[in-house]
């Protein structure tokens, strides 16, 4: 009877969360990645790279249902702050609901405000800003001045983790990124392609500068 309960809830839970995650899809289709959350194939191989022992703020854009946002609380340290970021009170509404955590900020607000955000929760940059926003879709101007902003919040070695079907982004993280990693998850409805940019770390930009 227990676990036929737990499995009962676990159900419940479940279908809530795609029900919340469809209706902010079909209420603003185009600042939604997808129609389906991320697999935990994706969310796995997206994170691999942080360097978690040395992450004091991750930030997240467009964080719906909390797909990433336990995975990252899990891997955080005890006194490390994520930050999430959406356009979408019902989801923001949702995750402040359902994430009891100290560590973790829900914002209503844009990524192109990333750097004031982070200010106001007495941060001077992030480490790690992941994004799984649609640059494709994004209203005129929008995406080049996110690719811009987060580039500026990102510490000297911090890094722009983004997941998308299409390679677009790309065109808002070269001007940027002298480093862009890449990779593909198959086991994801659809499969995914998934971006690391690597901000340069300051001694690289002053073994550069003394080169010259």
């Amino acid at each position: 009877m227990e676990l036929r309960r737990r499995l009962r809830d676990r159900l419940a839970t479940q279908t809530g969360q795609l029900a919340v995650f469809l209706r902010g899809f079909l209420e603003h289709p185009r600042m939604v990645g997808s129609i389906i959350p991320s697999s935990r194939f994706t969310v796995r191989k997206m994170l691999e790279p942080v360097d978690w022992r040395n992450c004091r703020l991750f930030v997240e854009y467009g964080p719906g249902i909390g797909t990433f946002c336990r995975p990252v609380l899990d891997r955080l340290s005890g006194d490390a702050t994520l930050i999430v970021i959406d356009t979408n009170p019902l989801y923001i509404d949702y995750l402040k609901r359902t994430i009891r955590d100290k560590r973790f900020h829900a914002v209503l607000g844009s990524a192109v405000d990333v750097e004031q955000i982070i200010r106001d929760h007495g941060f001077e940059h992030a480490d790690y800003i992941l994004s799984g926003l649609p640059f494709s879709t994004l209203p005129a101007g929008v995406a080049p001045a996110i690719g811009a902003a987060t580039f500026r919040a990102l510490r000297p070695g911090g890094g722009f983790l983004v997941y998308q079907f299409t390679a677009a982004c790309l065109d808002y993280m070269r001007p940027h990124y002298a480093r862009i990693d890449q990779g593909f998850e198959w086991l994801n409805i659809l499969p995914c392609k998934l971006f690391w940019g690597w901000k340069a770390d300051e001694v690289d930009v002053v073994g550069e500068a003394g080169a010259e």
